[in-house]
């Protein structure tokens, strides 16, 4: 017996070490290394919601373009992934993040090594960098459908991977000029989305557009797409997605990023309820295709100032998203430029719209995280607005010209078209050698 109190009081003795232990206050060290471990790993599960984009922009592709080019819209999203990926490890991360004393092009770092990849962290923004990258490229290929030749498309992936997106994106998120004069893209309206607007609007040019979209009058056809579920459906896991893509843009694991995607959420459902009442008034009709592409019009939008803004504020600024894209998709159809999926107006419109409203509703202060409110309603005065109209037309500048120099180099050497048959027939048979709908070819190929 008196051995078995001696046990106990031994045991009692060492859960007692052991709970003051644990209540013992945690080290500034232990703390900054949880806190590190949260970044990672946030991090790195936005990175892999961002790349779960490519799933959603094939999918509204392919549904709002017709069957017969299914498997080229699937291959093009997926070589835009696999060149970026390779482009901006070689090249392309070294002029967005290397070292530069005119804040104009990164000159060193080539092939990762500005990472430095033995460091943990870095390993991890490299990946979550590469998603930004493949996505800009992605945004062009819906503006490009149907018509494109799939070699000059490759060619024009590796181009803006190599060096229109990343020497664009130094300016802000690198050190660049536009960071000196604190030019505000949370995680790019501008930087990603409206580049691959303009983009889309350049290649759409260079091709011209498709063969009887618009009649003998010159008014435009509708040519309807093949899967509106197709396009539902890859709307919802984009929207999935952008919750990796800009609470994700904060790269730390800690509060702000539920206020970040809440933030995010308003601006999409606002821009889905005004496209939907919008087209309901214009086209008398709640049409789809125009409804879905304003959720991604408001998800654009409200990119750049998703961290700045109020609740209010996001609904304000994606219910005029909203409008813009149904406004600005029938506007776009009857100037000549055939965009068969809307991207011009869903990313480069919206992107200059969600680009200069950080300038107009960022209200810092009132969200309580810098002293200072910088936009225009909210008592910023005109110089936030100013720096973001500024850094509006230098991105479109930039890969206005550089988009018109690439597609216009690549139709006068390689071809950028596709022959008028081949066109007729479809991409996936004539490009590819397969089709996407084998055995069940309930459309037809005329």
């Amino acid at each position: 017996m008196k051995k078995m109190l001696t046990l106990l009081a031994v045991c009692g003795a060492v859960c007692a070490a052991a709970a003051a232990e644990n209540d013992a206050p945690a080290t500034a060290e232990s703390v900054e290394t949880v806190q590190f471990n949260l970044n990672v790993v946030w991090t790195l599960i936005a990175g892999i919601l961002v790349f779960v984009m490519q799933t959603g922009f094939a999918l509204v592709e392919a549904g709002l373009t017709r069957a017969k080019n299914t498997s080229n819209i699937m291959m093009k999203n997926v070589m835009d992934f696999v060149i970026g990926s390779i482009c901006f490890w070689i090249i392309g991360s070294a002029f967005m993040f290397g070292a530069t004393k005119g804040g104009f092009i990164g000159t060193d770092g080539f092939f990762m090594d500005i990472f430095k990849t033995g460091d943990d962290w870095n390993w991890t923004y490299m990946f979550f960098q590469t998603m930004f990258c493949a996505t800009a490229a992605t945004i062009v290929s819906g503006a490009m459908a149907e018509r494109t030749q799939f070699r000059s498309y490759l060619i024009y992936s590796a181009i803006i991977s190599l060096f229109i997106y990343p020497i664009a994106g130094k300016w802000a998120w690198g050190g660049g000029w536009l960071a000196d004069m604190n030019f505000h893209d949370f995680a790019g309206s501008t930087v990603v989305h409206s580049v691959g607007g303009w983009l889309a609007l350049t290649g759409a040019i260079a091709l011209g557009p498709r063969i009887g979209k618009y009649g003998p009058d010159g008014k435009p056809r509708a040519i309807p797409g093949h899967n509106i579920a197709f396009a539902a459906v890859g709307v919802l896991v984009l929207w999935i997605g952008w919750f990796g893509f800009n609470p994700g843009s904060t790269v730390a694991g800690n509060g702000d990023i539920g206020r970040v995607a809440l933030i995010t959420n308003f601006g999409a459902v606002a821009g889905t309820f005004t496209a939907m009442f919008t087209a309901w008034i214009i086209l008398k009709k709640p049409d789809a295709s125009m409804t879905l592409n304003g959720a991604l019009a408001g998800l654009v939008a409200i990119t750049a100032p998703c961290d700045i803004v109020t609740p209010v504020g996001a609904l304000i600024i994606g219910a005029i998203s909203g409008v813009l894209v149904v406004l600005s998709v029938l506007a776009i159809d009857r100037i000549g430029v055939d965009d068969p999926v809307g991207a011009i107006s869903v990313h480069l419109v919206n992107g200059v719209w969600g680009t200069l409203a950080c300038g107009l509703f960022g209200a810092e202060a009132v969200l309580k995280i810098s002293d200072v409110n910088t936009g225009l309603f909210y008592g910023g005065g005109f110089h936030s607005t100013g720096v973001q109209v500024l850094g509006i037309a230098a991105y479109g500048g930039w890969a206005f010209i550089l988009g018109m120099v690439t597609f216009l180099t690549i139709k006068k050497t390689v071809g950028l078209r596709v022959s008028a048959e081949e066109e007729l027939k479809g991409l996936d048979i004539t490009e590819h050698g397969n089709d996407a709908y084998a055995g069940f070819q309930i459309f037809t190929n005329e």
